[in-house]
């Protein structure tokens, strides 16, 4: 019976003291809680201070430190007109750090709240820029070519002007060829499979969306090829004739053309055709 009582003495003993650790616990914690905020609420350094700050930083390379002073600004002073500059630093210092996740964030919390503002070229700039950096070799998803070639296809829409919009150009260009790329890549694979229809569809989404990228004059000679599998000798006859007009010096029109002489065939444009409709008034 005694030993019974000593089991429970100790038993009761063991739970105190979780109970006694546990409660400790949890008061630190909340201490440490409070110890944060109230680290917050008593830095009452002027936000103009902050971002001046935070520009010398950036200034001297320091840009870890740069994007802390400017978080810290934004959560100090939300909203205020220097958080609204703070938040254009971040996005640019989270780039230059190849924070590319981070550095998207910034920018389009900065173009949701201030859609009008003189920075929001620039900040649409560094979504591109963002994206851009992380494109993948062509055997990968685009998704991320898709998402930079939209963010560069927005700054030259929005911001024509802007000191931009030259560089998005040319990097909306190194996009929509690797787009382009991909597709024909896929459309090749379906085309040896002799999947005719999906190879089609692939290099017809090259003439209508990528006209201007250097796998033009490939896809239409694949859509040669492709119709005249198919035995829809019309299309093929129209999308070499296309190829012709635009590009007779090459050696697919050259293939094209020696295609269709092998059947008793030559080009022949159908004006009717979606390949010669999607080629009205597209200068190459």
């Amino acid at each position: 019976m005694n030993a019974h009582r000593k089991d429970r003495n100790r038993s009761a003993a063991a739970l105190l003291k979780v109970a006694l650790l546990t409660l400790s616990l949890g008061v630190a914690a909340c201490s440490s809680s409070k110890d944060d905020l109230d680290d917050l609420a008593l830095n009452d350094t002027p936000a103009e201070v902050l971002y001046n700050e935070g520009l010398a930083l950036r200034a001297q390379g320091k840009l870890k430190q740069a994007g802390d002073k400017f978080e810290e600004l934004d959560k100090l002073y939300p909203y205020s007109e220097f958080a609204k500059k703070s938040l254009v630093n971040m996005a640019y210092v989270n780039f230059s750090r190849g924070r590319y996740a981070e550095a998207v964030s910034a920018a389009q919390r900065f173009l949701t709240l201030y859609p009008g503002n003189e920075d929001a070229a620039y900040a649409l700039y560094i979504v591109g820029q963002s994206y851009f950096r992380q494109m993948p070799d062509i055997t990968r998803d685009q998704a991320v070519t898709e998402k930079a070639a939209s963010a560069f296809q927005e700054l030259l829409q929005r911001y024509p002007d802007s000191e931009y919009a030259s560089d998005a150009e040319a990097k909306l260009r190194v996009a929509a060829d690797q787009l382009a790329g991909k597709e024909m890549q896929v459309g090749r694979f379906y085309l040896e499979k002799r999947n005719y229809i999906a190879a089609i569809n692939r290099f017809k989404v090259v003439v209508l969306r990528y006209q201007t990228t250097r796998h033009v004059e490939e896809a239409l000679f694949r859509l040669t090829e492709a119709y005249y599998a198919l035995g829809v000798v019309n299309e093929a006859q129209t999308a070499a004739a296309v190829l012709g007009h635009n590009f007779p010096d090459t050696q697919w029109y050259k293939d094209a053309y020696s295609l269709l002489s092998k059947g008793g065939y030559e080009p022949s444009e159908n004006s009717g055709s979606w390949i010669s409709k999607a080629f009205k008034g597209i200068k190459l």
